[in-house]
């Protein structure tokens, strides 16, 4: 696997592993996007989706190219923030989750575990993922 395919596999995996890991952060999952600027592009592409386990981000980026001007803005600032934390915990993910599959919150899961082993970049973009309700999940 290249390494490009390794940080997109790890990106995915942080993204879809989210409502996994934050399942107490559904409520504000849902209401960032049905109440923000995707209400409408949610229920055009994505109303079938069950949410959890990353399918509602999955969602909506697979429909990228189709959503409206201020809802790609909002979908493409929570990639930008998952390919951060990604990019940030690449080591962490490797020396801690080695062997671990990636996608259903997996590897997530893994460095939820290890927090506070988490190097001072990771351990921050971490955090600042997490924040945002339309990362986390």
């Amino acid at each position: 696997m290249s390494i490009r395919n390794a940080l997109v596999s790890i990106a995915f995996a942080f993204s879809a592993a989210a409502i996994a890991t934050h399942a107490h952060a559904q409520g504000s999952v849902e209401k960032a996007y049905k109440e923000g600027p995707c209400s409408e592009d949610l229920k055009k592409f994505c109303a079938r989706t069950k949410a959890g386990d990353g399918r509602v981000a999955k969602c909506m980026a697979d429909h990228f190219r189709e959503l409206r001007p201020a809802c790609q803005a909002t979908v493409q600032a929570a990639l930008d923030k998952r390919g951060a934390m990604a990019k940030a915990c690449k080591a962490e993910a490797q020396k801690f989750c080695k062997g671990i599959r990636p996608g259903e919150g997996r590897i997530l899961s893994c460095l939820k575990g290890r927090e506070s082993d988490l190097g001072p970049a990771c351990a921050a973009e971490f955090k600042r993922a997490f924040s945002d309700p339309t990362v986390a999940q």
